[in-house]
């Protein structure tokens, strides 16, 4: 029975639909899916079409907005909303470190989560749209990750979609996870240099932090192994557009005076132990990689070679002179699986899916060259978590496609802009722009 109760200017319903594990296997097990479905107050009793909300990620949940807040408000001027959790995310069927020994041991379990990429999710999609409007094709609004499922939408059941729009997700249709992140490091190096630029101080800061972590075997309040590395990784901070500010916040006060010396306070261990910690969304790491295995590749843990290419991102080398410590930014890496409790005991079956090689295309680039739905995405200039390079090249593969390059917002752009990032996308797909 679905429950609807009220917000500041919005009525909202929380929806469940079961749908199969294995969509080539309708009659096979299943799993349950939640979404919250928005509409305005005052159109309650109105026929509206659909907007369906794909979020980014992988492995996150939808907003929990509170009333109207963010690009939410400009959606229910004109929509019906569905604020879907995509499969092992939010309130849907979990998969974490707790429900997945229910599956088996890591083979089982890393075959169980071969079903939770943007095709399965696609499906997922189809499933819930022919229940929730009756067969009529809806919008999706695809953030990030949720762009890259919008894609794979386009290329598996255009027939479902009314319009789509993109911000911040358009992926590359041909790029192997090392190309990905032979790009992305480039990038990563630019926005640390950035932030240096605009706080000086924090050069000094990390190098100390850095050092300290480097002679100190530090174990946060969680039970984190709180390593050099880990430390770095605090810069996927930088790729959104408050980021800066909040790491140079969160560098100022590293230290305070104990009668052992000087140590890492609680309070900056407490704030590091939050924003490390996988415990809330361990689907982001376990299939991140895989979201861009399309062939007999493994992805074989991408972003860990990579970085060895980039020697300016070690640490060590950088106290042995003067060079500023690197900070990394949106990449998952093998000693993850042993600095985080949340991941711990699901380090063989990270193992087992970075060596997969039998990953299948999510997307059909024939299709999307034939495209007939009207289609438009934000590109952020220089976006330090999708390649903007990678992002234009798809938009020319895409018939139809219109999009709007900017460098006024980071990849958080949908909600730093909301409602002008959504107004302007939308007026794109109708040609307004």
């Amino acid at each position: 029975m679905s429950l609807s109760y009220r917000q500041p200017g919005v009525i909202l319903t929380d929806r469940r639909f079961t749908v199969p594990l294995d969509h080539a296997d309708p009659d096979g097990e299943a799993i349950e899916l939640y979404a919250r479905e928005a509409v305005a107050s005052d159109k309650a009793g109105q026929e509206l079409p659909w907007l369906l909300y794909l979020q980014g990620g992988p492995g996150f949940g939808a907003n929990r907005f509170v009333g109207r807040q963010a690009w939410l408000d400009r959606a229910l001027k004109d929509y019906r909303v569905l604020l879907l959790d995509q499969r092992g995310t939010g309130s849907s069927t979990p998969a974490t470190r707790q429900t997945l020994p229910l599956r088996g041991g890591p083979a089982e379990q890393a075959e169980y989560l071969t079903r939770f990429r943007a095709d399965s999710i696609v499906r997922d999609c189809e499933a819930v749209r022919r229940e929730v409007t009756g067969g009529a094709p809806w919008t999706v609004l695809g953030q990030s990750f949720g762009g890259f499922c919008t894609v794979s939408y386009l290329s598996l059941a255009p027939e479902g979609l009314a319009t789509a729009v993109i911000t911040g997700g358009l992926p590359s249709l041909h790029a192997h996870a090392d190309d990905v992140y032979r790009a992305a490091f480039p990038r990563i190096e630019r926005k640390v240099t950035a932030h240096y630029a605009r706080y000086p101080q924090d050069v000094e800061r990390a190098r100390r932090i850095a050092d300290h972590l480097l002679s100190h075997d530090v174990v946060l309040p969680n039970g984190y192994r709180f390593t050099v590395e880990a430390f770095q990784s605090l810069g996927l901070m930088l790729g959104a557009s408050e980021g800066s500010h909040r790491l140079h916040h969160l560098l100022e006060d590293a230290f305070v005076r104990t009668p052992g010396g000087p140590e890492l306070s609680d309070a900056f261990q407490e704030q590091a132990q939050s924003l490390l910690s996988y415990a809330g969304h361990p689907l982001y790491a376990l299939v991140h990689e895989s979201i861009y295995g399309q062939d007999v590749r493994p992805t074989a843990w991408a972003a860990e070679r990579v970085r060895a290419e980039f020697p300016q991102f070690d640490a060590a080398k950088a106290l042995v002179g003067d060079a500023p410590v690197l900070f990394t930014g949106e990449t998952v890496h093998p000693w993850m699986f042993e600095a985080d409790p949340a991941l711990r005991p699901l380090r063989e079956t990270a193992a087992l899916l970075a060596a997969r090689t039998d990953w299948r295309p999510l997307y059909d680039p024939s299709r999307l060259a034939a495209n007939e739905v009207p289609v438009a995405a934000a590109i952020y200039h220089d976006d330090m978590y999708v390649d903007a390079a990678h992002s234009l090249e798809t938009a020319r593969a895409v018939r139809g496609l219109r999009t709007w390059v900017t460098d006024e917002f980071e990849h958080d752009g949908l909600r730093a802009g909301a409602p002008r990032v959504l107004d302007r996308l939308l007026a794109l797909t109708r040609d307004e722009v």
